[in-house]
């Protein structure tokens, strides 16, 4: 049902941007974005619901080209450090955005707070593991884990709170399989490669090769907060500033909504 739902928002969004071209002077064989393209720097855990907006920010927004770069934020915090080309910063975690911060590399008074989510624990869909609460790890006969990597991966790191609440990351340390971001996460348990893995619930929405054994309790991790901002070195502020805005739009809260996340 969730990827049916995906392809009806972006089909909708595909067929008004192609209507908004054919309405323009020469038809859209003669129309060509001419203005801006602003690189988005994405936490992977975000792809599917910013593909579906892309052709919704399209439509109202035909002279500015969206260039998106998905993958841990992590990842992408280090890339930016290191002066690669991005407008926008999407975190999955507020970490990351600080690290960023604090070294001058975002555009001050451009952050916000945009969606939440929450964590998950699956299976394969083959699984007979019996497990209805979080807390039944303790006693669970288990030889491998899927979980982010701890030191870049949002994902990883929010399940690397959850193990050390429940002290369990002595216990669990030789049995985890590491991805560098959610998606590897969410392949190694669609794959049966592994017998448990942690993912956010809006990635595991996404896939009919898993099942969702129980929600972890918000209580056991830090608040999983997706912060945007505009990186300082940008050279298109205006034009970025335009895709954050139109990402708090009714149009793009009710994607944000249908993939899952949490609006604040």
């Amino acid at each position: 049902m969730q990827r049916r739902n995906y392809l009806t928002f972006f089909l909708a969004g595909l067929l008004s941007w192609l209507i908004a071209l054919g309405c323009s002077p020469g038809g859209p064989g003669n129309v060509s974005v001419t203005g801006p393209a602003v690189t988005v720097s994405a936490a992977a855990s975000l792809q599917a619901a910013l593909d579906a907006i892309a052709p919704q920010f399209a439509a109202a927004h035909p002279t500015i080209a969206l260039d998106y770069n998905f993958a841990s934020s992590g990842a992408l915090q280090r890339q930016i450090e290191q002066g690669a080309p991005a407008d926008v910063f999407f975190s999955a975690a507020t970490k990351q955005m600080d690290a960023l911060s604090d070294q001058d590399l975002l555009l001050p008074d451009s952050r916000q707070n945009l969606v939440a989510n929450s964590l998950v624990l699956i299976a394969p869909v083959t699984s007979t593991l019996n497990i209805a609460d979080i807390t039944q790890l303790k006693a669970a006969s288990v030889n491998k884990v899927a979980v982010g990597e701890f030191r870049s991966v949002p994902a990883g790191q929010y399940a690397e709170q959850v193990f050390r609440k429940l002290e369990l990351l002595d216990v669990f340390q030789s049995k985890f399989v590491f991805g560098n971001n959610v998606r590897n996460v969410l392949a190694a348990v669609e794959s049966g490669n592994v017998d448990l893995g942690i993912v956010y619930a809006t990635d595991a929405a996404l896939s009919d090769r898993i099942k969702i054994l129980a929600t972890v309790p918000a209580g056991l991790h830090q608040s999983i907060v997706y912060p945007i901002a505009i990186v300082k070195n940008t050279t298109q502020p205006d034009a970025a500033q335009t895709f954050i805005d139109f990402l708090t739009t009714d149009t793009a809260q009710a994607i944000f909504t249908e993939f899952g996340f949490a609006s604040l």
